[in-house]
């Protein structure tokens, strides 16, 4: 099977998130201070490693369908979906912020790429699939550094009660 040119797009598109994500999680992982800092930082190389091997994933399914991936710094810059990254050390709940962005950012675009790759290529899609959940994991196990428990309702209190 050979990619054709919309497969292609919307592959890189995907590529230059996750890379840019492992660059992005680098520096977070490298400027990050603050309550809970280890935790974070360790967090973070779990991402890290994802995004470089989900990268280095959709590059290789690129290259099986005969379409060429393109992860220069030039390319990454000019076409990823994700804000750039503040420069200088940033607090872990702002980072746990920053972080879950990104997260949701590269998530976003997988969505809105993921039918036309299915319509062309359901294994390519596959692959998505399997980004798209660990990623969201990432974003709820990130974001939930900064959540505050909701409130239960007074029906289930009143339930637990009797």
């Amino acid at each position: 099977m050979h990619a054709s040119e919309s497969l292609s797009n919307n592959l890189q598109s995907v590529l230059v998130d996750m890379i840019e994500l492992h660059v992005q999680g680098k520096q977070a992982h490298w400027s990050v201070v603050g309550k809970n800092f280890r935790d974070l930082h360790l967090q973070l190389d779990e991402i890290i490693v994802d995004a470089r091997e989900f990268s280095d994933e959709v590059a290789e399914r690129m290259r099986a369908l005969d379409a060429m991936p393109d992860g220069r710094s030039e390319t990454v810059t000019k076409t990823t979906h994700l804000p750039k990254f503040p420069d200088g050390e940033v607090d872990t709940a702002e980072t746990v912020t920053l972080i879950t962005e990104r997260l949701d950012a590269v998530v976003d675009n997988m969505r809105k790429v993921h039918d036309e790759v299915d319509e062309e290529d359901p294994t390519s899609a596959d692959i998505l699939h399997a980004f798209i959940e660990k990623l969201e994991q990432y974003s709820w196990m990130v974001s939930a550094e900064n959540r505050k428990p909701r409130k239960r309702s007074a029906v289930k209190s009143a339930h637990r009660s009797s």
